[in-house]
């Protein structure tokens, strides 16, 4: 089983500043964390990055728009405008089943909206798909933050998505 890792829209203006989730420091240390396992074991990490629209604060060339975890030399970076990640890049399924890969560790914001539907995405595509619990997060809406995660954690557990505790991945 070939392990990839994919950081699902780990971008400045989810994390750093006055509007970024809750919990932004926690979350940044976990992604930090599962982005440095997956380099030392030499699997293939994807950093995918959402393209906002003209005034919102991911739109493409401002701060906000930046990934977080600057990609290292022959990490791709995909780019986006829809929830699903495998919706605007066709041929990105292929790519990473050529690579090896067949179990996609997804990670990143947010949870009820991109790691969703990427997750989803990849299920659909033949990937096993991993979601670490405390990985992925989002912001308060017209429910706090912590019920739309836990609500997304059983939706993924229920299409077939293995939902784990952080310390449990194990890539390789």
């Amino acid at each position: 089983m070939g392990y990839g890792l994919m950081l699902v829209d780990v971008q400045r203006t989810m994390l750093e500043g006055d509007d970024a989730v809750d919990g932004a420091d926690d979350l940044r240390r976990a992604l930090g964390g599962l982005l440095d396992a997956a380099r030392e074991a030499g699997v293939p990490v994807i950093h995918v990055e959402n393209d906002g629209a003209v005034g919102d604060p991911d739109e493409p060339g401002t701060p906000g728009w930046e990934l977080v975890f600057p990609p290292e030399p022959g990490e791709p970076v995909v780019r986006k405008d829809v929830p699903d990640t495998f919706l605007s890049n066709p041929a990105l399924a292929d790519v990473l089943h050529a690579m090896g890969v067949d179990t996609l560790v997804v990670a990143g914001l947010q949870s009820e909206l991109c790691v969703q539907a990427t997750a989803l995405g990849a299920l659909e595509r033949g990937f096993d798909v991993v979601v670490p619990t405390g990985a992925h997060a989002t912001f308060d809406a017209e429910i706090p933050a912590q019920e739309i995660v836990a609500r997304v954690t059983l939706e993924l557990t229920a299409a077939g998505v293995e939902v784990v505790e952080l310390d449990e991945v194990a890539f390789r």
